[in-house]
């Protein structure tokens, strides 16, 4: 059909209208439907003309976790009306309070009204309060104006409630609000219901993330947070979550319901479940809206600031007890009284708590009051010393007033002063008043004019400084003025005392604007302080460390520079080492550190770099992570070469830990710096540093400084400077060009303390302070009149009473609540040290007016004596809210007292060597010392001081209210015994596990502790006893804080003991000398006539034998010795000795002997693989024996080797069931060393002489070999001979109670001592001198032989029951010397059992921790071998082989160098000595000191540099002399014509020219140019101190009050031996004796050879040209050649003269050497000879080799006659 095109188009504009029209509707629908999903706006508003009524509560809980426990906490209820006055102010009006407590159980306890605190609180709400309120924030706050801070504070937290940030656009969204809190970080979430026109808004606040955060922290200025540490290792958590309800219609939002609750949990040893915890919650609840407004109040309202919480500006109350305070005054007299009173009756608790309230009621008199006071008290002694200790404690500025105006008006002594301005300005609060009076002190005249309350007001004036611009980040200069002042001061006027004050105070401000100052002391960046002593230097540096954590950028730029400046003194520059790491730099400093120790000259600062870098390396402390890991980098770029430096070098000792769990730890440093000019250490510093969560405090840090210490304890006698030979060597100087002696030292010794980072005193000595004291206390510089006086002083008795009172910190955080009260965690300890004395003391004869010290070893000494000191020391930790009003929380006490009674009559006879003391016994139960721990719940309010609540946190009886605590005590209890079934080593017996399970058990529910362990000495009618106790809740959850809370007591109690007959005294005598026998005769008669009457022995030995009863001892030794040879002669072995080496159990022979040989007598022997004994013959030619045994399996081995004269080394492999052994000689030891494991060498006795025998440890043994081994001990140690046949006792004691119509009982002591050339023994008896106890104590120590040395310890019936033995043998490890320490226990009680398995539990992780390694190896039972060989002088190896285990190491670095050479310890000859082991030492301290050596062509000079030089024919070269200003003595030495190989040496001491040549073969010796025989030893009649005498081939000389301990001359060799004072004093070819290898080629001048030749010429002495024969002379050299230096033709000229031939000689031998050249342009004017004194302060331009003549041809010199 057609189509019709209209009805086409009809039908297209159809559909594009319906088209058209529908989008139009979709388009609107969508319109509309994005209208109504449009969020509402949800800032709450309130209305004008309308009142709005809520109601409130907030309540706060503190407690800890875990049901059942105490919990306390107060509740605040009210009703709120809220009026809209204007367009963002608003009224408050707080109705009908209602304050309420809470003490108890939670939640089944009910809060407790308090009417009489809700009154005091409501009073403060009366009024109406006005806020700001715009778009849901809070802003400006106003009250009326004589409103409590606490009642501003609340309504702060109600409004808190109120703040709400809104984002229009976001629902879920997070920012930085602000609150009562300060500005945290806040998360939102919006849920908003439209259809119900409500919505809930959800916010969180993290309180450890804030911008701005409320808290105040009083007495931890001095604890430094860690600004990096993360989050999480925080110990205090907190956070606030609240919920609103909101309603919104046409006319706006209104809050219908909101709550809040804030946590805080303190986790004391940071564990999630040991958490105390506060928790506060707030509900705000829409009653009702009324149309009646609120009335304006008529009274001005105060604006009081934002949300943010206020704290209060008046002194805090105290973490003590409430005060109701009526009248301060009038209370502190009385608290003073009561006070003074609890001490003088003893009770140290109370009078410790009086003492604080002092202190809390100090802080709130005025000044006029406490006048008052002074007056009423200050001259009784009791109240005057506790008056100043609580003043000083107050902290208050009328406090801190008083004691000025009091030392202003010398109302205090010296000593007073001293010690109540160090506390004073300790404790007080800097604020700007305080500041001003504190500054006033500086210029006190009284203070002025004593050196030590100046140093102590300065020291403190700047540890104040440091407190009060701690947190803010300007700190005002007029405050450092004065300190700026001293420093500019002494500077002008060059007192160095006044430098070093002022830098130390500077030091304790550590402001950064102060460095400036500081650097004008430096030489780095102020020429003029060149010129300062070193230890001015030293303490400008020192004074940086603090500066460094305020601008650690500037200071380490500063340091950096000082440490690499190689001009300083080494000890200035370790100290910037010190410095520059407090800044913690990074790795490219640390590492450029590193790079420069390669190039660096100075060992002293390269050791101690290398040790400190090594010391951070291992540290693991959180804060230090990156400098360690630096530290570890940097020190693979040195060489271990400066590891290995010896103790002349400086060091830093490190130790520490840190519990990553607990994140607590602490580290000990000891800095020792040498000095070039000392032996042993100039400067010691040690220091300790604890490390808690995020925050570090120095808790302790002592310095001791040493200068020419060594001179102010010699203080020679001799007049050096009226010899010849200090004329002589003055004359020398001037030969030599630039040369000048060392500058003089005075004597000092300096020492600083420093507590808490902050220096409070220090002291320099020298010899005009100490002739100052002697001269203000005798009127005299002669010391014995010191003596004599304090003698007299004595004399007149000592008699008082003294107490000592300090509080010993005030630790307080303080962070607001949501509820708008303070959560305060606190920490307050009080100490209180007391003496009562009264001491008489009698001399006869009395001391004579020519009083002499040795007059008092002639007198008889009288003492009559009644001391009783007592220590108590008391520690409150709280938790919870602590205002003036009311308390509430946890209160943490820990008390540590000890308290004796000493009293006693003692008489002291010099003469007679005797001694005797008498006291009374234990009449009554005195408790020596106790520590006591309790946790509190408390509740207290200021309306009823009276009616406080404190109970224990752990409630005493049975929890009923929790069902599941049995089961859950139970539960734990079981756990714990699975884990102790698990985890006790098999070794541990049964009985002993049962015993530890009796210590504990469970009561109602509660885990308690109680046992008492007592020792009781029924013979001197006493017994102590150690009491434990606890109760805690460690049952509910297991941590360390609940294992505290509850009640712990550890105490120990002296008790007396009820006997048959009363003791009257305890008698304690001692006698020495030859009477000591008679002694003991006497006591055992006076107890015993009958058996002095009938006694059958003729002669004091053998009386002495029988009282002792050492007659029994030594009978069962004959039996036990005929039994053991009985078994000797049955058994054919060499082996006699119970310290050769098998490895087997030397106390156990045969299954017969084995219970014998049980500790208790009842266990069984363990029973080990038997062990071999083995045993090399010598090889001669190819002929070798061997020996073999059968071991208890039937296998048998044999094995031969290679003997020789020093050790054998045996492997053996663990896997080869056979059991051999594969030995080689010495020879291969080189070879197996890299193969074989150290713990299969074995130790070799010195001793054995017979080539025929070498017994090897090994794993197994033979019967036989045990019965051998059992017969070693018997005949080597356990039966020695008794010195009492052959010498009489020197000591002898008895200790004895005389009891009434009764035979003394006690004990008594004898010691033998047997000294011979060859053999040295002691031996100590103890017994009882009552006749029917047979207990003794027998021990023995003796050397054997000169390298043997061996004792024993046994204790019982007739010292039969307990046996120790032990032995110290020389000998060889492999091919070194070595020493063998073997400790063997046959039997031994099960407590000391106990002990060496809880050792031998830790003591592989031990060995682990410290490097060592360890190998499972069957060892001897009940014995332990150490052995320690001298790998080298500086390195050892140790084994040390127990039962079960070994362990080893290598190359151990030793702190002092040990003789090493072959024979040394280890010789065969017999010794003139009785031991080596004094020969060792005297070897070790002679190896320290200095040896110079000169033979042939080789020089060695003192610090042990050795080179190559060919000495001139004729020219004396100055060997050593001394430089120091005292000019002591010169050597010199030439080589003579007749031979090359032959020395002359002249020496030069005193008035004396000795002169050793070698004339026909033979020494010859002239003193002062007169021939003297050598065959006889030669001593000036003028000067005994100088000795010369024929030794060996050669002669010797000493004169060790000069300085030189040994020279040696023999024609051929020469050497050298100085003291140790003459470190650092020596100059010449032996070098300056400073341990500075790097830096040994010295010239005369002081300037650094480029190589030894020309430093050996340097030292030539130049002669007369023509007279002399010797026709070298200094002259300085020019390039020959022109020289292009700086783009400038130049001609150069030598820095240092170099040799040449005199005129008219030539040259027949030259030398090249290294030469320093300084240029100038090429027409200079300069010419060197006439300038040459000044060439040397040139900069060197270039180095060049030019020949040095060393030989000269004369023949055509021409010489005037």
């Amino acid at each position: 059909m057609p189509v019709n095109n209209s009805s086409i188009k009809a039908a297209h504009f159809a559909l594009w209208h319906s088209v058209t029209f529908s989008m139009k509707g979709l388009i609107l629908a969508l319109v509309l439907a994005l209208v109504g999903a449009q969020k509402h706006d949800l800032e709450p508003v309130f209305h004008t003309g309308k009142t709005y009524l809520y109601g409130y509560e907030g309540f706060i809980l503190h407690g800890l976790q875990g049901k059942g426990l105490v919990m306390a906490g107060v509740k605040l209820a009210c009703k709120l009306q809220i009026s809209r006055v204007s367009r963002s102010d608003h009224l408050l009006q707080v109705q009908s309070p209602k304050l309420e407590e809470y003490h108890g159980f939670w939640p089944l306890d009910s809060f407790t009204p308090s009417s009489k605190l809700t009154e005091t609180i409501a009073a403060c709400f009366s009024q109406a309060f006005k806020f700001e309120y715009t778009e849901g924030r809070v802003g400006s706050i106003y009250a009326p104006e004589d409103c409590p801070v606490l009642c501003t504070n609340i309504v702060r937290g109600i409004l808190n409630m109120m703040q709400i940030t809104i984002k229009k656009s976001q629902n879920v969204y997070e920012l930085q609000e602000a609150g009562i809190e300060g500005i945290c970080q806040t998360r939102y979430v919006i849920q908003d219901d439209s259809k119900n026109n409500r919505a809930t808004i959800s916010k969180s606040k993290d309180l450890s993330d804030c911008q701005d955060r409320a808290v105040k922290n009083l007495g931890m200025a001095y604890i430094r947070p860690c600004p990096t540490c993360p989050l999480k290792v925080r110990n205090v958590k907190g956070t606030v979550m609240a919920t609103y309800k909101m309603k919104y219609d046409d006319s706006g939002v209104l809050i219908t319901f909101a709550t809040s609750e804030q946590v805080y949990q303190v986790s004391p040893f940071n564990e999630p479940d040991g958490a105390a915890g506060m928790e506060a919650r707030q509900a705000l609840v829409l009653v009702d809206i009324k149309s009646t407004p609120i009335n304006v109040p008529e009274a001005q309202l105060q604006n009081q600031g934002s949300l943010r919480y206020h704290f209060s500006e008046e002194l805090l109350q105290m973490p003590i007890p409430l005060i109701r305070i009526k009248k301060a005054d009038v209370q502190l007299t009385e608290t003073l009284q009561q006070l003074v009173k609890n001490n003088e009756e003893g009770d140290t608790k109370e009078a410790s708590a009086k003492f604080l309230q002092m202190v809390q009621l100090f802080r709130l008199v005025t000044l006029d009051q406490i006048n008052s006071l002074w007056e009423q008290f200050a001259r009784e002694p009791p109240y005057r010393h506790w008056f100043l200790s609580a003043i000083c404690a107050a902290g208050a500025t009328d406090t801190f007033q008083f004691l000025k105006q009091k030392i202003h008006d010398k109302k205090l002594n010296i000593w007073e002063a001293a010690v109540a301005l160090p506390l004073a300005f300790h404790f007080i609060t800097p604020n700007k008043q305080t500041l001003e009076v504190a500054s006033s002190f500086l210029t006190c005249p009284q203070i002025q004019k004593a050196p030590m309350l100046r140093i102590l007001v300065y020291l403190g004036y700047g540890s104040m400084v440091n407190k009060y611009c701690a947190q803010p980040s300007f700190c005002p200069n007029e405050l450092l003025q004065p300190l700026h002042d001293l420093a500019a001061e002494a500077a002008s006027r060059s007192r160095a005392e006044d430098m070093a004050l002022a830098l130390k105070a500077i030091g304790n401000a550590g402001e950064p604007a102060s460095i400036k100052r500081i650097l004008k002391f430096l030489p780095t960046f102020s020429p003029a302080a060149t010129a300062l002593p070193s230890r001015i230097h030293a303490d400008a540096v020192l004074a940086l460390r603090k500066i460094a954590r305020k601008d650690p950028a500037k200071v380490r730029e500063i340091s950096l520079q000082i440490f690499m400046d190689n001009t300083l003194a080494p000890n200035v520059r370790m100290m910037a080492c010190v410095v520059l790491f407090e800044t913690k730099p990074a790795l490219p400093i640390v590492a450029a550190m590193a790079t420069s120790l390669l190039t660096e000259t100075s060992l002293q600062v390269a050791s101690f770099t290398y040790s400190h870098m090594k010391a951070l390396a291992v540290g693991r402390i959180p804060q230090l992570y990156n400098l360690s890991a630096a530290c570890n980098i940097a020190i693979k770029l040195l060489s271990p070469r400066v590891d290995r430096l010896s103790y002349r070098y400086s060091k830093v000792i490190h130790a520490g830990g840190y519990s990553h769990v607990y994140k607590a730890g602490a580290i000990w440093r000891v800095y020792l710096m040498n000095s070039p000019n000392t032996m042993f250490p100039s400067d010691i510093i040690t220091k300790v540093r604890g490390y808690y969560a995020n925050t570090a405090t120095d808790i302790i840090e002592v310095a001791l400084r040493s200068q020419s210490l060594i001179n102010l304890i010699r203080q020679p006698s001799i007049p050096f400077a009226e010899y010849d030979t200090y004329r002589t060597l003055k004359e020398l100087g001037k030969t030599f060009l630039g040369w000048k002696e060392l500058p003089p030292e005075d004597p000092l010794v300096s020492a600083y303390i420093k507590i808490l980072g902050q220096e409070i005193a220090f002291v320099d000595v020298d010899n005009k302070v100490i002739q100052q004291t002697i001269m203000s206390l005798t009127g005299s510089s002669n010391w014995q009149p010191v003596v004599k006086k304090a003698v007299e002083e004595v004399q007149r008795g000592i008699s008082g009473r003294w107490t000592v009172p300090a509080m010993v910190a005030e630790l307080r955080h303080i962070v607001p609540t949501v509820v708008g009260m303070p959560l305060e965690l606190s920490l307050c300890g009080a100490a209180l040290a007391q003496a009562v004395a009264d001491v008489d003391i009698q001399l006869s004869p009395p001391l004579s007016d020519n009083f002499r010290p040795s007059q008092l070893l002639e007198t008889n000494m009288d003492i009559h004596a009644d001391m009783q000191p007592k220590v108590y020391f008391h520690m409150i930790a709280t938790m919870g809210i602590n205002i003036q009003y009311f308390q509430s929380g946890l209160e943490f006490h820990t008390e540590f007292s000890a308290n004796t009674t000493m009293k006693f009559d003692a008489r002291v006879n010099m003469k007679e060597k005797n001694l005797k003391i008498e006291t009374l016994p234990c009449h009554q139960e005195v408790e020596l010392a106790a520590v006591r721990s309790e946790a509190y719940a408390i509740s207290r309010n200021m309306e009823e001081v009276d009616s406080e609540k404190k109970t224990h946190i752990l409630p005493e009886g049975e929890i009923t209210s929790i069902s599941n605590q049995k089961f859950q005590s139970s539960e734990i209890s079981s756990r714990a015994e699975s884990w102790k079934q698990r985890n006790i080593p098999s070794v541990i017996s049964k009985g002993y596990q049962e015993g530890s399970e009796e210590e504990h058990h469970h009561s109602t529910g509660q885990r308690s502790y109680a046992r008492v362990f007592c020792r009781q000495l029924s013979s001197l009618g006493c017994s102590a006893c150690l009491s434990l106790k606890s109760r805690n809740s460690a049952f509910l959850r297991n941590t360390y804080l609940h294992k505290l809370v509850g009640e712990l007591e550890a105490k120990i109690v002296l008790k007396p003991v009820h006997t048959d007959a009363d003791i009257e005294k305890i008698q304690l005598e001692i006698q020495a000398g030859p009477k000591a026998a008679s002694k003991i005769i006497d006591v055992a008669s006076s107890g015993s006539k009958e058996e002095e009457e009938t006694s059958l022995y003729e002669n004091i030995k053998a009386k002495l034998k029988k009282i002792l009863g050492i007659e029994n001892v030594f009978k069962v030794t004959n039996k036990t010795r005929h039994h053991k040879k009985r078994i000797h002669s049955k058994v054919k072995t060499a082996v006699t000795d119970l310290w050769v080496e098998p490895n087997a159990n030397p106390l156990s022979s045969s299954s017969s002997s084995s219970t014998a040989s049980s500790a208790d007598g009842k266990e069984p022997e363990n029973k080990h693989e038997n062990e071999e004994i083995r045993q090399f013959g010598k090889k001669h030619g190819s002929s070798s024996r061997g020996r073999s045994s059968r071991s208890s399996r039937g296998s048998s081995s044999s094995s031969s080797s290679a003997g020789s004269d020093s050790s054998t080394i045996c492997s053996s492999s663990r896997g080869d069931h056979s059991g051999d052994k594969h030995c080689s000689g010495d020879s291969e030891y080189p070879n197996q060393q890299a193969h074989l494991p150290i713990y299969q060498f074995w130790f070799k006795p010195a001793d054995e002489q017979d080539s025929q025998r070498e017994v090897l440890n090994s794993s197994s043994s033979s019967s036989s070999s045990s019965s051998v081994s059992d017969e070693g001990i018997s005949t080597a140690m356990s039966q020695p001979k008794f010195l009492g046949d052959s010498k009489p006792p020197i000591l002898a004691a008895v200790l004895r109670a005389i009891r009434r119509n009764e035979q003394p009982t006690g004990f008594q002591l004898v010691l033998y001592a047997d000294k011979q050339p060859v053999r040295f023994g002691v031996q100590i008896f103890v017994s009882s001198i009552t006749e029917s106890d047979r207990w003794k104590l027998c021990a023995d120590a003796s050397v054997i032989n000169s390298h043997k040395a061996s004792g024993s310890l046994k204790w019982g019936t007739d010292c039969q029951d307990y046996h120790i033995a032990t032995q110290i043998a020389t000998g060889k490890f492999a091919s070194h010397p070595a020493m063998q320490m073997k400790l063997v226990w046959p039997k031994v009680p099960s407590s000391v059992r106990r002990s060496a398995r809880w050792f031998y539990r830790y003591l592989p992780g031990a060995a682990y921790m410290l490097g060592y390694s360890q190998k499972q190896q069957r060892g001897p039972s009940r014995q332990t071998t150490m052995v320690m060989a001298l790998t080298s002088p500086r390195t050892c190896d140790v084994v040390l082989r127990l039962p079960e285990l070994t362990i080893y190491n290598r190359a151990i670095r030793l702190p002092l160098p040990f003789p090493s050479s072959p024979g040394t310890l280890t010789s065969t000859l017999p010794s003139p000595d009785w031991n080596v082991f004094s020969q060792t030492a005297f070897s070790i301290i002679e190896n320290l000191k200095a040896h110079c050596s000169v033979s042939q062509n080789v020089i060695t000079t003192f610090n042990g540099v050795e080179f190559n030089y060919s000495m001139p024919v004729t020219c004396f070269h100055v060997l050593a002399q001394d430089c120091s200003p005292e000019l002591k003595f010169l050597v010199m030495m030439k080589r003579l014509e007749e031979s090359s190989d032959l020395i002359a040496i002249n020496v030069q001491l005193a008035s004396h020219k000795v002169d050793m040549y070698t004339s026909n073969g033979r020494i010859q010796l002239k003193i002062n140019g007169v021939q003297t025989p050598t065959d006889v030893p030669y001593t000036p009649s003028s000067d005994a101190s100088m000795l010369i005498s024929s030794e060996k081939e050669g002669l010797s000389l000493k004169a060790p009050e000069y300085g030189i301990d040994k020279l040696y001359y023999d024609g051929h060799r020469f050497q050298i031996q100085v003291a140790f004072w003459m470190a650092g004093k020596t100059c010449g070819i032996c070098g300056k004796y400073d341990a500075e290898k790097e830096r040994e080629y010295h010239m005369p001048s002081g300037y650094l050879a480029k190589d030894a030749v020309s430093f050996a010429q340097s030292w030539i002495v130049s002669e007369d040209a023509c007279g002399g024969a010797c026709k070298l002379q200094r002259r300085f050299v020019k390039v020959e050649k022109p020289v292009a230096f700086d783009k400038k033709v130049s001609k150069c000229f030598s820095m240092e003269p170099v040799l040449r031939c005199a005129e008219g000689c030539s040259a027949t031998r030259t030398v090249p050497i290294s030469v320093g050249f300084h240029c100038v342009p090429a027409d200079s004017t300069l010419n060197p000879e006439e300038e040459q004194m000044r060439l040397d302060q040139k900069s060197e331009d270039l180095v060049s080799t030019v020949d040095a003549h060393a030989a000269c041809s004369c023949e055509q010199q021409s010489c005037s006659a």
